[in-house]
């Protein structure tokens, strides 16, 4: 009998569900920032003891590593759905920029890139994570721009990139969704100006 009850306490299941911990901790250092939330701040939201938090997630940082990872496939801008070969680079762009305008306002409680605001940390071994996933974001729109337009995909890269981080981090200070998207058009207007020649060019071809 004493076995028989030893093992059934060894088999019960764990007291909570590790991919719904990652979910509420990805809310958590979305709507406060990665330095704001504490162990202590995670562990009351999950209903956890510490043990329990640091069995399962080493520390701090590997949760938050795990909250950027299911950000990405749930949440972040579908690239390669906007980053379209079907169309004008400068429509992409425009889409992209739009999307990114509508989404960093889309929910206040959690405003702008977990991303984004994740490149600003002050604790090196997050501030990494997040930006390994920036680098690939910005990767991927410059092999995109590239494909059409090579001499324009660096600086057009980092003029995006830039446009992107400064409507996250107004989006956290309370800019509506009207004022980002007006910044996204106009700097639409900027990228169509930029492509105008190389355009030109390609249709005198």
């Amino acid at each position: 009998m004493l076995t028989t009850k030893r093992l059934g306490r060894r088999g019960r299941p764990r007291r909570f569900d590790p991919e719904q911990a990652v979910a509420s901790a990805q809310r958590l250092f979305h709507a406060r920032g990665y330095e704001r939330v504490s162990v202590a701040d995670v562990t009351e939201v999950l209903g956890i003891s510490p043990p329990s938090f640091y069995a399962a997630f080493g520390n701090k940082g590997g949760l938050y590593k795990r909250a950027l990872d299911r950000y990405v496939d749930t949440c972040a801008i579908p690239l390669p759905e906007l980053l379209r070969h079907d169309r004008p680079v400068a429509a992409s762009l425009a889409a992209l920029l739009e999307d990114a305008a509508r989404r960093y306002v889309a929910d206040p409680r959690t405003a702008g890139c977990l991303v984004l605001e994740g490149t600003r940390c002050n604790d090196p071994e997050a501030r990494e994570a997040a930006q390994a996933f920036h680098r690939a974001a910005e990767d991927t729109i410059r092999r995109y721009i590239a494909a059409r337009h090579p001499g324009e995909a660096e600086r057009l890269t980092d003029f995006v990139s830039t446009v992107m981080a400064g409507m996250s981090a107004k989006a956290r200070e309370g800019y509506s969704a009207d004022q980002l998207l007006a910044t996204a058009r106009i700097a639409s207007l900027a990228i169509t100006q930029a492509l105008l020649p190389e355009a030109l060019s390609e249709g005198q071809q």
